[in-house]
């Protein structure tokens, strides 16, 4: 299984945009939908006004690379351009 946290640095009073437009173009259900998905769920953390925290898990190295190839993947990037301003990704993987 491989885990990811990933955390969105959004622009000055941009997160909640942010958020709003992955719920309204379906991103984060689309994802979950994916086979080989096992976890894609977004988290305000405390103390921070501008950071998304997205916590991702795939069954294996197949489903993540099925992940990276979907439109809404894509279109995730295209949203990061316009709300956010850095990110930071940490990878885990799972052999149990």
């Amino acid at each position: 299984m491989f885990v990811f946290l990933v955390t969105f640095r959004c622009k000055p009073d941009k997160r909640e945009a942010f958020y709003e437009a992955i719920l309204t173009e379906g991103i984060d259900a689309a994802a979950r939908a994916e086979a080989g998905n096992l976890q894609y769920d977004f988290y305000f953390p405390t103390g921070s006004a501008s950071d998304l925290l997205l916590i991702e898990k795939y069954r294996d190295a197949d489903a993540l690379a099925e992940h990276v190839r979907q439109a809404h993947t894509a279109r995730l990037v295209e949203l990061k351009e316009i709300y956010v301003n850095d990110m930071t990704i940490e990878k885990y993987e799972d052999q149990r």
